[in-house]
């Protein structure tokens, strides 16, 4: 296949484009909100030129011919395939027309989210531990778990995203947090925003580690967890359950689909 591809995690609040290639993923990726597919344009041609493509001279360079996508908004599937078409390029959508090689146990496979299966199924190949657990601080926080060569589930919680909305939108005299902590430990807050951010950070890492200790016992031992989203790197440094962070992890399992890994 070409050596060049556009990627695309197609999210409830945002869309995510980035170039990949044989040996990973390729300059910056690029978003635009979900809600407005007229700037998802501009993204994915900011991504392409990240790579080194000329979307105004594709026959120029290399040119992708192809955009493997995982969305979770079916609705908003049919604008990836206007995209795609508008660049000139096939769109592939994980799990159905772009396979990812990983075993699906949930009950009702089709179910899960294409971005759950995804991490999943890029985690297992770029970590290829026995027992794993992904989080994803996403719009929800989710926790997917795979075991062997397959995923097996996992939970849906409340996102870092809409928690904070809840505090701006619903309460008139709590600000917005910053999320900005004191890595070296949890302190009493003295200011109504050192104790809202730290409630917010402390309190999504305090719920990571009780929730994975429940699922290391359900996995039947220890597991290794990895942790992607926006809100991932925020977490990560005061949550010592997390051994991993991998951001746009569902675009790299994109590409490794892709390639057919």
């Amino acid at each position: 296949m070409n050596r060049i591809m556009l990627l695309a995690d197609l999210g409830n609040t945002t869309v995510k484009f980035r170039a990949a290639g044989l040996e990973g993923l390729l300059g910056r990726t690029q978003s635009a909100p979900t809600h407005d597919p007229v700037q998802w344009d501009s993204a994915a041609r900011r991504a392409l030129r990240d790579a080194g493509c000329d979307p105004q001279h594709p026959e120029s360079g290399p040119w992708p011919e192809l955009l493997a996508a995982a969305s979770v908004v079916p609705g908003r599937e049919g604008d990836l395939r206007a995209l795609a078409a508008r660049l000139g390029l096939l769109c592939l959508l994980a799990p159905h027309q772009l396979r990812l090689n990983i075993e699906n146990r949930y009950a009702k496979p089709r179910e899960v989210g294409a971005d759950r299966l995804t991490v999943a199924y890029a985690a297992r190949r770029t970590f290829g531990a026995e027992r794993l657990i992904v989080l994803d601080f996403g719009t929800a926080t989710t926790f997917d778990c795979v075991r062997g060569g397959a995923y097996l589930g996992g939970l849906i919680c409340p996102g870092v995203r809409s928690s904070i909305r809840s505090f701006t939108e619903d309460t008139a005299q709590l600000p917005r947090p910053s999320l900005e902590v004191d890595p070296a430990g949890l302190h009493i807050g003295i200011s109504t925003m050192d104790s809202l951010n730290q409630g917010v950070v402390y309190g999504f890492a305090a719920m990571t580690e009780g929730l994975v200790l429940r699922l290391e016992k359900a996995l039947g031992g220890e597991s290794l967890v990895v942790a992607t989203g926006g809100y991932a790197e925020t977490i990560a440094p005061v949550c010592p359950a997390i051994h991993e962070v991998r951001q746009d992890l569902v675009l790299e399992g994109l590409r490794l689909a892709a390639l057919g890994s």
